[in-house]
């Protein structure tokens, strides 16, 4: 990732403790949640792997081929899901568009010379990248909307456990949009 080290410490941060949030939300009791926070936990640890500054580590010529491997595998499971028009169909594009961004990144990695690596390179295709933008912006504006607190239902069952807590998983798709645009900003 190209940018100031500090700040690409902040997002390495964020996306990992995102990824580690998702995880405890696996153990839900719901099967779709668990499907989706194990989609989403991929998503923040693979972006928290990408972002770590290459002044720190750059990784070997195979790691950005591997990357684009695992989400491209991601992205096959998500068109699976839309295709077959499983519940949650919309959750299911956003993240195949998430994969193909990250898919987008990792070629974009593996085409620039590794002395782009550690400055500001033109890597990416400007349009492609300002699509991207313009979804992830709209998304992580979208769902800053969705996080304004609603009245709870009459009759509503007690305390949802930390897997089941509708508005800490939106906070969690937040925050990997933030870190998304924030990844995109710095190609």
């Amino acid at each position: 990732m190209h940018g100031p080290v500090s700040i690409a410490w902040l997002l390495v941060a964020l996306c990992a403790l995102t990824g580690a949030y998702c995880l405890l939300r696996m153990r839900s009791g719901v099967e779709e949640q668990r499907r989706a926070a194990g989609g989403e936990a991929l998503m923040g640890f693979g972006m928290a792997a990408m972002a770590v500054p290459a002044a720190v580590f750059t990784p070997p010529g195979w790691a950005w081929p591997l990357y684009a491997a695992v989400f491209g595998a991601a992205a096959l499971r998500a068109l699976w899901a839309v295709r077959r028009g499983a519940r949650g169909a919309p959750h299911h594009l956003h993240h195949l568009v998430g994969s193909a961004a990250m898919i987008y990144m990792a070629v974009a990695m593996a085409a620039s010379p590794p002395a782009a690596h550690h400055g500001h390179g033109g890597t990416g295709v400007p349009l492609l990248t300002g699509a991207l933008l313009l979804y992830f912006t709209g998304y992580v504006l979208l769902a800053g909307a969705r996080l304004v607190p609603a009245p709870a239902p009459a009759g509503a069952a007690g305390p949802a456990g930390w897997g089941d807590r509708p508005e800490l998983a939106r906070a969690c798709r937040l925050s990997m949009g933030i870190g998304m645009v924030a990844m995109l900003l710095a190609m």
